[in-house]
């Protein structure tokens, strides 16, 4: 186990930790919660910063890194979603994308000769979006609706973005079949 890989199982021991606080009758239960988040979101730049610089890449990483980040905004929306500090539309639309590309990731590497699709910059934007939108709704900020449309907005496009290159690495992969 090196050194990101212990950083991404951190990252999972975070999640039961932000719920736990965020739940807690605290009077700063919000403040630490967030705290808590924005650690998971350091560690999750900082992990991948280290196995690439120290190619300390491994494929154990490669699928639980981005599982751990997933399951963080997964339980930060669910959390804000039952303390109705986010409409339920935001969790409904997160979570299809989510679930989509889980499916469609699956597909492409088991069915579709191990296609894997990098994360690239619209993910990674639609990534520090989602975080700024949270921030701004934990702390009721001006106007953090509109940061929360444009969050999902982008994390949709994103999608779509991920979609496009999947079907061009199927057409790519078929074409190098083809004798």
């Amino acid at each position: 186990m090196n050194l990101p890989n212990t950083i991404t199982i951190i990252r999972f021991g975070l999640i039961p930790i932000f719920i736990i606080m965020f739940f807690s009758t605290s009077s700063n239960a919000i403040v630490y919660s967030i705290l808590i988040f924005i650690l998971a979101g350091v560690t999750d730049m900082l992990d991948g910063y280290i196995a690439r610089k120290y190619n300390l890449v491994t494929k154990w990483g490669q699928a639980m890194d981005p599982l751990a980040d997933k399951l963080m905004q997964l339980t930060v929306l669910i959390c804000f979603t039952i303390k109705r500090f986010l409409p339920i539309w935001v969790i409904v639309i997160v979570g299809i994308k989510e679930l989509l590309m889980v499916s469609g990731g699956l597909f492409l590497y088991t069915q579709k000769g191990k296609i894997v699709i990098a994360a690239n910059q619209y993910g990674k934007m639609a990534t520090v979006l989602f975080y700024v939108a949270i921030i701004s709704v934990a702390f009721r900020l001006p106007y953090y609706i509109y940061l929360v449309w444009i969050s999902v907005s982008f994390t949709a496009y994103a999608f779509l973005q991920y979609a496009k290159i999947g079907l061009k690495e199927v057409k790519m992969k078929e074409i190098q079949k083809t004798p």
